[in-house]
């Protein structure tokens, strides 16, 4: 099984961001994961790591698209 972990900036205010990234990996793909876990952060961090390897980082790719991750996520599972 799979497990995701969701990083988030408290201070930035990316909970909702990050409760909106959980819940699509939940509704997609829940029977399929072990666990997704929201992580607090700081420094403007939103990252998303797939069994500890990151699969998005905001400082990198940008504009995030929940839809994308839960794709992202499925791939990394097949």
């Amino acid at each position: 099984m799979t497990d995701v972990e969701v990083e988030y900036c408290v201070p930035c205010g990316f909970l909702d961001r990050a409760e909106t990234v959980q819940h699509a990996l939940l509704t997609s793909l829940g029977e399929e994961l072990d666990s997704v876990a929201l992580v607090t952060g700081e420094k403007g961090v939103f990252r998303v790591s797939v069994d500890g390897e990151t699969i998005y980082d905001k400082d990198e790719d940008g504009d995030y698209d929940a839809d994308d991750l839960v794709r992202a996520v499925r791939d990394r599972m097949s």
